[in-house]
């Protein structure tokens, strides 16, 4: 399997073949030009899973509600790609294994596919990595793709945008609606959960974010995000949840606004793409500690940093010539 080429995996992993499907998102974490071919021919092949982003404050039960969410959705014969997402360990290379301990009840079952994903060093982080997995299970086959991240920070947000839907998890204890309104939560939500309802103040909790939801008035795209209450570990609440997910993606389909929605993700993921390369470039200009070097320039004041950032982008510029030797003949 090691010496396989990135296409022959993807065709294999195209095939059902749950072994290079592995292996291919094991070359999306790594990054790298393996990497950019397997995003390449995912591209090509993706578009019509239906991604799920599931996020939330830490501890409000999101790995068992993800469990609880797939398990529902087997019961209704959907196969169903799960990509457990953690920003925090790229030492240890995937996400905290309670993740895969709770969905081990799902083992053995191909029709689900659980993954522990960390950055590796991918070209711009785990966001963009999080994109070339969810595509390549979406090209694998996997009509639904679920995204659990591990906390609600700047680039556990930017993963749940890469989904359609994004469900935001809290739990009576977190804290109050403002609170979560003040965190973002409410902005990047279109269906919100209040988990663990067996706690007292769930109830309560539901009320407080309906009313901040009628402060704030509806999106400008028209969607009033739904308050859903669930107890993950006995399924309270599930049905209610995926109803409301469907209802989401009922209403992107009809209002047009799954086509704008991705289109809007596909210019945040050009730009950053666009941003890491230049990044890439202007390392390779300085070369081994040049970088560093520049720096030292700047900090001795033979230097400002907007000139040494002008001079690093030039450096790796082609040369009027050079471009003229590159123009095809003819």
């Amino acid at each position: 399997m090691r010496g396989r080429q990135p296409a022959a995996l993807f065709e294999q992993a195209v095939d059902g073949d749950r072994a290079a499907l592995g292996r291919l998102l094991t070359l999306v974490e790594r990054g790298g030009d393996e990497a950019r071919q397997v995003a390449r021919l995912a591209h090509q092949r993706a578009g019509a899973a239906a991604t799920i982003g599931i996020t939330g404050a830490p501890g409000a039960g999101k790995s068992t509600l993800t469990h609880a969410l797939v398990h529902h959705l087997r019961q209704a014969d959907h196969e169903v790609g799960v990509l457990a997402v953690d920003p925090s360990s790229p030492v240890t290379g995937g996400a905290i294994l309670g993740d895969r301990v709770r969905m081990t009840g799902h083992a053995g079952d191909d029709a689900v596919f659980i993954r522990s994903m960390a950055s590796r060093g991918h070209l711009g982080g785990l966001a963009l990595a999080t994109r070339d997995a969810i595509r390549v299970l979406d090209a694998a086959g996997f009509g639904l793709v679920v995204v659990e991240t591990v906390g609600v920070g700047q680039v556990e947000v930017a993963i749940a945008g890469a989904a359609d839907t994004t469900v935001v998890v809290v739990n009576p204890g977190w804290g109050d609606a403002v609170q979560a309104s003040k965190a973002g939560l409410i902005e990047i939500a279109d269906v919100l959960v209040v988990n663990k309802a067996d706690l007292g103040g769930a109830e309560a909790a539901v009320r407080d974010l309906e009313d901040v939801l009628q402060l704030v008035g509806r999106p400008a795209d028209g969607w009033c995000p739904p308050v859903v209450l669930t107890s993950a570990p006995d399924g309270t609440g599930i049905g209610r949840l995926w109803q409301a997910v469907t209802a989401h993606r009922a209403f992107l389909e009809a209002s047009g606004e799954l086509g704008r929605r991705r289109r809007r993700q596909l210019t945040a993921e050009l730009r950053e793409i666009v941003l890491r390369r230049l990044e890439e470039r202007a390392a390779t200009a300085t070369g081994p500690g040049g970088f560093e070097a520049v720096v030292d320039e700047i900090a001795a004041g033979r230097a400002d940093p907007w000139t040494a950032a002008d001079a690093l982008l030039d450096a790796d510029r082609p040369t009027a010539g050079e471009r003229s030797d590159q123009r095809p003949a003819g």
